[in-house]
């Protein structure tokens, strides 16, 4: 277990503005507005912000969120307030020892290097007919990812990995999920930053999140 996924405090601070908008687009486009029944699993949870933004806008039976860095899952619990979520300090989702309706994972499959592993552990934690939701723009079939490889080692405090769509794909088709995918395609407004060295183009931003970005949904068979 690490501590932070980002060795820079403040860029680890930063994720969750920044990755607000893509949440709002994985919501939209993935659920039913009414989960009062329904229960969620965020693997790979950060600092909890999807769950609160998640529970915020459609309210949810009860979530669990899990990570492996121990400050950002202590920082979850403590802005989680009234919402009937927990967070924990783990990567198997199947020792929480229950099922889930739903489960949604961002940009966290290119930190697993063992795919295969990854999808048996999700089938054990859904219901059959459950569905995982993983978005992943971080691949190898993605134009940016030559440079972005480069820039995410500096900076994240475990291993990256190479896996390409059809990896992931047949890595649940194996473990007894149907599969899906769809572009991102987000709906919003994404602020320029002049010099990034992840965009240094703003078309490079513009085709990574119509094109590069997936969304993948995972559906469990009986």
């Amino acid at each position: 277990m690490i501590a932070t996924w980002n060795r820079n405090p403040a860029d680890e601070e930063a994720m969750g503005a920044a990755h607000a908008p893509i949440w709002r687009r994985m919501i939209n486009v993935s659920l039913p507005h009414d989960l009062h029944e329904s229960t969620v699993l965020d693997y790979g949870c950060n600092q909890g912000g999807f769950l609160r933004m998640l529970y915020d806008r459609h309210p949810f039976k009860s979530a669990v969120g899990i990570d492996i860095a121990r400050e950002s899952v202590a920082r979850a619990e403590l802005l989680k307030g009234h919402r009937p979520v927990e967070y924990k300090v783990t990567d198997s989702a199947a020792s929480l020892g229950r099922t889930f309706d739903y489960a949604f994972s961002h940009e966290v499959i290119y930190l697993l290097g063992d795919l295969a592993a990854h999808a048996r552990d999700m089938r054990a934690a859904l219901r059959p007919g459950g569905s995982y939701v993983a978005a992943m723009g971080c691949h190898t079939d993605s134009a940016v990812w030559p440079r972005w490889r480069k820039l995410i080692a500096e900076t994240s405090s475990i291993p990256i990995h190479d896996h390409s769509l059809e990896d992931v794909s047949k890595a649940f088709g194996q473990a007894g999920f149907t599969v899906a995918v769809r572009p991102l395609d987000l709906d919003a407004f994404m602020p320029v930053t002049v010099g990034s060295a992840y965009f240094p183009k703003v078309v490079d931003q513009l085709h990574y999140y119509s094109q590069d970005k997936v969304l993948f949904r995972f559906v469990r068979t009986p």
